[in-house]
């Protein structure tokens, strides 16, 4: 059991990237951390860890090893949780995400879910670009819109609805479009939601039209997309859960909100397919299930 802990304390520090975090996380002295991944080194006979005064970074021994290691350490939590009668779950549950999609529509949501399982350690990794589910260990990701082809599979848990919106002030200064052709005359922002979309387009009773648009203002972050729209630097393409506190407090206003525009797919991802963990699944038909019981809003169409 010594060994699994420091396997366990292993891949924690490489990680988290500090000693003195995952000894906080396992309630140990970082001295005893250290000393143990430091035996741990010297029984295999190779660095795993480069050490300075700024950081903690696997060598490229170590991150082999991280790599082996995990899917062991996940299988053995996966046995233990499989006959556990009280159906607890504890371990480690990495949770990928974009960032305003974890703030703003799952962490509200997720008490329930710690409470059902106290000793589950929940770690939500926030970005909104594709991970590397495998690289980086993530047990399940929640994606906005087409997935890529992977090896993995997915479970659609919701659609999202897209909307343009812009600041008061924005459309004070330069006017309300009234129809979608009139957004080629307007600066736009592009932000995650649509980075990579060179047209958006709109239907009404049964008409679809298409509106080239040039960005002036690009993010890689759907806050910073916001930021910049509530700013009155321009009107941006985004998802309806994304901006709805801005919709609500008037700090942003939607655009030609008689004509709609595409809804995504919202999917949970499983990097590991049919090996997933029963963490991970737990925790997916938890939140579908709260998504779909939640009223219905402007924000979420549930699945049923």
């Amino acid at each position: 059991m010594k060994d699994i802990l420091t396997l366990k304390l292993y891949t924690r520090v490489a990680r988290l990237g500090s000693f003195s975090a995952a000894a906080r996380e396992a309630g140990l002295a970082q001295s005893q951390v250290s000393r143990m991944i430091a035996e741990l080194e010297a029984t295999l006979g190779t660095r795993l860890l480069s050490r300075t005064t700024r950081a903690v970074a696997p060598t490229e021994a170590g991150t082999e090893f991280l790599t082996r290691v995990e899917p062991i350490l996940a299988a053995l939590e996966d046995a233990e949780n499989s006959v556990r009668e009280t159906g607890e779950l504890r371990g480690l549950l990495r949770i990928g995400m974009p960032s305003t999609m974890g703030i703003r529509v799952v962490m509200p949501r997720l008490s329930g879910f710690v409470e059902q399982h106290p000793h589950l350690h929940v770690e939500l990794l926030l970005d909104d670009k594709w991970q590397d589910m495998v690289r980086e260990a993530v047990d399940v990701g929640i994606r906005v819109g087409a997935l890529p082809d992977a090896a993995g599979t997915s479970k659609l848990i919701g659609r999202m609805r897209r909307v343009v919106v812009a600041a008061p002030s924005y459309v004070a200064r330069h006017g309300t479009p009234k129809v979608p052709s009139d957004i080629a005359g307007h600066r736009v922002i592009a932000g995650p939601a649509a980075a990579h979309t060179s047209s958006w387009t709109f239907t009404r009773d049964g008409r679809s039209e298409t509106v080239d648009v040039k960005p002036s203002i690009s993010t890689n972050d759907t806050a910073g997309a916001l930021a910049a729209a509530a700013g009155g630097l321009g009107v941006t393409s985004t998802t309806s859960w994304a901006s709805r506190l801005e919709l609500e407090s008037g700090a942003l206003v939607h655009l030609l909100p008689d004509w709609k525009t595409a809804e995504l797919p919202v999917h949970a991802y499983f990097p590991m397919g049919r090996a997933t963990r029963i963490a991970a699944r737990a925790f997916v038909d938890f939140i579908a299930a709260d998504l779909r019981d939640s009223p219905p809003n402007a924000s979420f169409e549930q699945i049923g």
